[in-house]
Order: structure tokens, then C-alpha cells, then sequence
């Protein structure tokens, strides 16, 4: 893979908006004449949904499963979504059986071999599931496939919480695959202080606020109609806000290996902000 490739991983817990979040600014990204291949590593294959008009794409997994690595063509995996983003789906495995983290091994080792990675690409975006709680999701980061890492998480206690486990999950990576925490990225709950104790959490761990994502109904408008926000309604303020983000992301150059914090700290902090009394 090119040195010059950004290779970014999203991480933060279930349910915080991750692959809302990492969409919408691929999405604006494009439309800053990027040329981004994104790829979803969650089971459920719905992290490039917005970018292809409500559609689940083939997973790499069930593809696998249907005709069998050797006749696997690229095409069969790969699919052109809104602004020319390049779409995969890692997909996971049949229910109760195997790890999900290793559809992700399973998808990178073969868009490799396939060619996915071109010469044309400036981004290619992992959106990976949850918190790092297993070495099969871990795997961007564990084998250097993604160089910067950024964290999606909100106010609440459980989203900091798994953005502290993640932070321990690259410290532990960092120094064998180069890996770096890129920042946070917040996308608001409308907890009480929200913008000034992630701010703080950023700070405690070694890291910086990428950007602040205020909560808009646009969102889940868009989502309805099987778009982005950028799609849906470019001009609006939460389009905005993406397009904010993207620029950020474009312009960082404060990249850290973290600084985890106790679980005592994290609460002080909580409480601190009155996030909990």
C-alpha cells in the first residue's frame, strides 16, 4: 500500500453513530474531490448503506461462502456509491458460528490481492464495529492496515468508557504497526456540558476534539429517504458541520499515541461536568 495512502480507522461503541458519522464524511469528502474506498467491518453490512441509496451490498463473506475464494472477482465485492466512493462489506459469519472479526482479516487480505487499493485513492476508511474487545476487530490497528484512528463518542459514561478501551487497544498496538489515535470525534447526545468534557477527555487521554457534531433531526430525515445528509440536503447546517469535519480531517497533523485513563478518573470526570452525580 502507498506511503502517502491515509488510512483511516473509525472506532466507538455500538449504537453512538459510527457509521452515520463515518458516511456522511466520506461523503463530504467527496465532495472535496476525494477518492475514498470505505470499507464496513461490522457483521451487520450496513456501515456504506447511505452511500448506495438504502441498498445492502453482497458481503465479501457471503461471496466467499456462495462461490469460493478462487472465483472471486473484484467486481462481485466492490460496488461505486454516492460521489464515487468504492463500497465493501466485510459481512461476518452464519449466526453462532466463528468470529466476526475475521471477516474482516478475510475482506482486507482480499481486496489486496484484487487490486482494490489504487493508485488513485487519498483515503481509505475502515468502519469498524464497537469497542475492541476482540483481536479480529482490533485487526486494523494490530496489523498497521489503518495508520490513523479516530473515535466517535458522546457525553455519556459507556461511550467514554469504550473510547478509553479503544485508546488502550491502540497503545497497545502502536509502537509494532505505527498506528496513531487521530483524535475524537463527538456526536452529541445533548448531554449536559458535552462539548466542554469531551474537550476535557480529549485532553486526559493525550489527544485533541476533532470536531463537535451538534444532533439534528436532518439525520435521521436523510436516513429515511436512504441518504446522507450530504445527499439529502447539502446545504443545511448539519451538511455543514460534516463538511467541517472532513476539513479537519484533511488538515490534522496531531496524531498521538493515547494516554488511557482509570475508570476513577473517567467518573471524576463525569462527575466533574455533571454528566453523573
Amino acid at each position: 500500500m502507498r506511503e502517502d495512502l491515509r488510512r483511516v480507522a473509525i472506532y466507538g461503541k455500538g449504537g453512538i453513530g459510527k457509521s452515520t458519522t463515518t458516511q456522511n464524511l466520506t461523503a463530504s469528502l467527496s465532495k472535496m474531490d476525494k477518492h475514498i474506498l470505505q470499507i464496513g467491518c461490522d457483521p451487520k453490512a450496513d456501515s456504506t448503506r447511505m452511500l448506495m441509496g438504502g441498498k445492502r451490498q453482497r458481503t465479501v463473506l457471503d461471496t466467499l461462502r456462495e462461490v469460493g475464494a478462487e472465483n472471486v472477482k473484484l467486481e462481485d465485492v466492490l460496488e461505486i456509491g454516492f460521489g464515487g466512493i468504492k463500497c465493501v462489506e466485510a459481512g461476518g459469519p452464519e449466526p453462532g458460528v466463528g468470529c466476526a472479526g475475521r471477516g474482516i482479516i478475510t475482506a482486507i487480505n482480499l481486496l489486496e490481492e484484487n487490486g482494490a487499493y489504487t493508485e488513485d485513492l487519498d483515503f481509505v476508511f475502515y468502519d469498524v464495529l464497537g469497542d475492541v474487545v476482540c483481536g479480529g476487530f482490533a485487526m486494523p490497528m494490530r496489523e498497521g492496515k489503518a495508520r490513523e484512528i479516530y473515535i466517535v463518542a458522546s457525553g455519556e459514561l459507556m461511550a467514554l468508557y469504550a473510547a478509553n478501551n479503544i485508546a488502550k487497544g491502540i497503545t497497545r498496538y502502536a509502537e509494532h504497526s505505527g498506528i496513531r489515535l487521530g483524535g475524537i470525534i463527538c456526536n452529541s447526545r445533548n448531554v449536559e456540558n458535552e462539548l466542554e468534557l469531551l474537550t476535557a477527555f480529549s485532553d486526559a487521554i493525550g489527544t485533541h476534539l476533532v470536531h463537535f457534531i451538534p444532533r439534528d433531526k436532518i439525520v435521521q430525515r436523510a436516513e429515511i429517504n436512504r441518504k446522507t445528509v450530504i445527499e439529502y440536503d447539502s446545504e443545511s447546517n448539519q451538511a455543514k458541520e460534516y463538511s467541517k469535519l472532513a476539513q479537519n480531517i484533511i488538515d490534522n497533523d496531531d496524531f498521538t499515541i493515547p494516554r488511557p485513563i482509570s475508570y476513577e478518573t473517567l467518573e471524576k470526570l463525569m462527575v466533574d461536568f455533571g454528566a453523573i452525580e
